[in-house]
């Protein structure tokens, strides 16, 4: 049921929407991979150089796992707020928070300046980056859902979800450039900053865009039905997080299932990989390095092929090729890197993250379809995030003890396939939702009663 408030956007203005949604997701992972390159590169010496130098970067890495850690707070927090007042001013305060984090990072005096002060202001702004990139991913998936139709809803929804790859390739060429052109010394001195001091100007830019796009209009009709609804019978609105549990409490527990083949297999392929390929197929770490800024470009230009055929043939079934896809490849992934050759290589991270956009493109708008409008913010960050502590956070340590327990790549290829099972049951699970209009199903939310059933017909 359209109308006037929810009419799609102009083709110019759509873009922009997307354009304001894929640059906080491309901050986002700009500042991911940058915080766990610097984890190991210079922060054990420069933020923990009293401890010896596996202790240092074990320290280091847990002030990356912090931010993981306040994901959850931020999606809890963003989603409500993000309900209540709307998608734009909670996506213009998480960029502001999340950049100006990396921003401060650097800029911190180290050990030696200020003593144990620095690794302490080093966690509080990982704190601060990973509540805000808590908010940031929800709000900027249902920015594009919400302004765009239901025909193409999969593949501009798809198009943030691309910021991991273009976040990866930017964090990577700006320290393959520094790491090229200052000697060790220089950078562990001051090069190191250079990228993080980088992140202002993404900000600016990026606040320049979000400022100049309009709110989701499906949003303004939600909060204006609600108003009236109010006038008209005095009716308190639940808050988003129990109208969530209440109502979309089966949608949450099927998005966190989703997310888990689709978090941990990434990070086994771009991550654990620099572990694997080096320690175990003894080639060196820039090929490996290589090898994942190559399958990158191509897993960023694959996502929207993904979305576009997610709304051909519905969101369910191209997951699934992703999940059981994933699940599929990891014997021939570590075989390939086995045969100690770069085209190897190669060929096992290009498919596996071809194979996991599969989930990622459609994930946008099968999460943002699962739950009505005035709580589709909470539902949504909810699902993702929480899910990523348990699945994205320990995935390198568990590949990494696997590894180092069993000295056989067997035990983490089945600890991907245990993954990818249960992402396929939570898929087979769900309902499609391809077709679902979002206005129909707030109204459908709105008008169920405790105990009716309006609600779980929607969802049928």
């Amino acid at each position: 049921m359209s109308s006037p408030a929810t009419a799609p956007p102009t083709p110019a203005s759509l873009k922009r929407i997307v354009a304001a949604s894929l640059i906080g997701t491309t901050i986002e992972w700009y500042d991911f991979f940058l915080y766990g390159s610097a984890a190991a590169l210079v922060f054990n010496k420069l933020f923990f150089p009293e401890s010896d130098p596996l202790v240092g970067t074990l320290l280091s890495f847990l002030t990356y796992a912090v931010g993981f850690a306040a994901r959850p707070l931020g999606a809890l927090v963003f989603g409500h707020y993000g309900d209540r007042l709307g998608r734009k001013k909670l996506l213009v305060l998480s960029l502001l928070m999340m950049g100006g984090a990396t921003f401060a990072i650097g800029l911190l005096p180290t050990h030696a300046a200020i003593g144990s002060a620095a690794p302490v202001l080093l966690t509080v702004l990982r704190l601060v980056q990973g509540f805000a990139l808590g908010g940031e991913w929800g709000g900027a998936v249902l920015l594009v859902s919400e302004h765009g139709d239901a025909e193409r809803r999969g593949f501009w929804a798809s198009w943030p979800q691309t910021g991991a790859p273009a976040g990866q390739l930017l964090a990577t060429g700006v320290l393959a450039v520094l790491t090229a052109t200052l000697s060790d010394a220089a950078f562990l001195s001051w090069g190191w900053r250079v990228p993080f001091l980088l992140s202002g100007v993404l900000v600016l830019v990026g606040l320049w865009i979000r400022l100049s796009v309009d709110e989701s209009p499906v949003f303004k009709a939600a909060l204006a039905a609600a108003e009236q609804r109010k006038a008209e019978s005095a009716q308190v609105e639940k808050l988003p997080l129990v109208a969530v549990l209440r109502h979309h409490w089966r949608d949450v527990l099927i998005a966190m299932g989703a997310r888990m083949a689709e978090n941990i297999s990434y990070y086994v392929i771009t991550a654990f990989i620099l572990v694997y390929a080096v320690s175990e197929a003894g080639m060196s770490k820039q090929s490996a390095l290589n090898a994942v800024l190559i399958a990158s470009a191509v897993h960023f230009a694959v996502i929207p092929v993904w979305g576009a055929l997610s709304d051909r043939i519905g969101r369910r079934p191209v997951y699934l090729i992703g999940a059981l896809g994933v699940g599929a490849w990891m014997f021939p992934f570590f075989a390939l890197i086995d045969s100690k050759s770069f085209g190897s290589l190669l060929l096992a991270v290009t498919v596996g993250l071809v194979l996991h956009g599969a989930m990622y493109a459609p994930q946008a708008a099968f999460f943002s379809e699962m739950f009505a409008t005035r709580m589709r913010y909470s539902g949504a960050s909810i699902g993702a995030q929480f899910s990523s502590v348990a699945a994205g956070a320990p995935a390198p340590l568990i590949a990494t003890a696997l590894l180092a327990d069993y000295g056989s790549s067997t035990p983490i290829a089945l600890y991907v396939i245990a993954a990818a099972l249960l992402t396929a049951v939570a898929i087979a699970c769900a309902k499609e939702t391809r077709h679902r209009d979002l206005d129909t199903l707030e109204d459908a939310t709105a008008a169920a009663s405790p105990g009716s059933g309006a609600v779980r017909a929607e969802h049928a």
